[in-house]
């Protein structure tokens, strides 16, 4: 008997499917294929966990799916704010779990998906041990780092919290940043605060996806294969566009994305054409890189392997077991 004639025995209200995994390995394509395969039991609408797609106007260099690319499967957390509006973690988590209510509404089956890795951990752990930001505090490491450089940010990080340290980027500013902020509000680790977080109580059952490439150049390629048809697309054009709007800063974290910071100090004429395109692919592995690390750690999901062509069928068909009810 197929799939989808077999009844559901856990109700789309309390289900909700997470798909995650590094960049470049096809969460977009998979995710919507999934939408579509399970439509035939229930109704799916997808929700972006990525801290780039928000902003309206980074669409080549995020690689933001183009209407078609959606195949009629209606998309949320994309396109919700402006790049000079600053998006947290916090933020998603209370737009997340609000989605996630709306969709069960309707019938729908929410689908998770992205691979931003700090939202996940905020949905289904919280953000409430960490302290809000602190504007003075946060100008004060912006100023050290820029007479000092990110490098030496990352050295002052790996003294007070070595674990968070080990997982960024030297030139991770972001990321640096905030997890320094952390420290000296609060006096500990940020990997500590994280790991004594409560889990939070979700009011649904959690399914998730775990991607994961079985041959690390195999995605590597992918990435650079992609970031040039970024360029081909008009990317530079993209960021040029953007820093017209006066209100775009080179400090905001839309700015500092994956590519994008590379495209500015293009522009600024600080690299050539060939430095902005080695430097951003290196850029992007490294996000790759971070991201697996935190999917290998990763507790409660079901891991499958993004390069192997029978991946979309077995996952589904993990999906429709565990909807049904049964043990997996």
């Amino acid at each position: 008997m197929p799939f989808a004639l077999y009844p559901l025995n856990l109700e789309p209200k309390k289900s909700v499917i997470a798909l995650m995994g590094p960049t470049a390995c096809g969460k977009t394509g998979l995710a919507v294929w999934l939408a579509q395969q399970l439509a035939q039991q229930v109704p799916v609408e997808i929700i972006s966990v990525d801290s780039a797609l928000v902003y309206r106007g980074m669409d080549i260099g995020t690689a933001k799916p183009l209407q078609a690319e959606r195949g009629g499967v209606p998309h949320h957390l994309i396109d919700v704010a402006e790049p000079y509006e600053p998006y947290s973690a916090a933020r998603f988590r209370d737009d997340a779990l609000r989605l996630i209510g709306e969709i069960h509404s309707r019938g729908a089956l929410p689908l998770l998906a992205g691979g931003t890795m700090l939202y996940f951990h905020a949905l289904k752990h919280g953000m409430d041990d960490l302290p809000e930001a602190d504007p003075a505090l946060r100008a004060e490491l912006g100023a050290r780092a820029m007479q000092l450089g990110w490098p030496a940010l990352h050295a002052d990080l790996s003294r007070l919290d070595p674990v968070t340290a080990a997982r960024l980027s030297t030139n991770d500013s972001q990321r640096i940043q905030r997890a320094l902020e952390i420290c000296l509000l609060s006096g500990q680790p940020m990997s500590e605060l994280l790991k004594r977080s409560e889990r939070a109580a979700l009011p649904f059952n959690l399914r998730e996806i775990v991607l994961l490439p079985s041959d690390r150049a195999v995605l590597h390629q992918r990435i650079a294969d992609r970031f040039d048809a970024m360029l081909s697309a008009g990317f530079v054009d993209e960021v040029r566009s953007l820093l017209a709007d006066v209100r775009v800063t080179l400090d905001l974290p839309a700015m500092r994305s994956v590519g994008y910071r590379q495209a500015m100090d293009f522009i600024r004429g600080e690299v050539d054409e060939a430095a902005f395109r080695d430097q951003s692919i290196a850029a992007t592995r490294q996000l790759a890189k971070r991201q697996i690390t935190w999917l290998r750690g990763w507790e409660d999901g079901i891991e499958f392997d993004c390069l192997n062509l029978a991946t979309p069928a077995a996952a589904l068909s993990a999906v429709r077991t565990w909807l049904q009810g049964a043990l997996v």
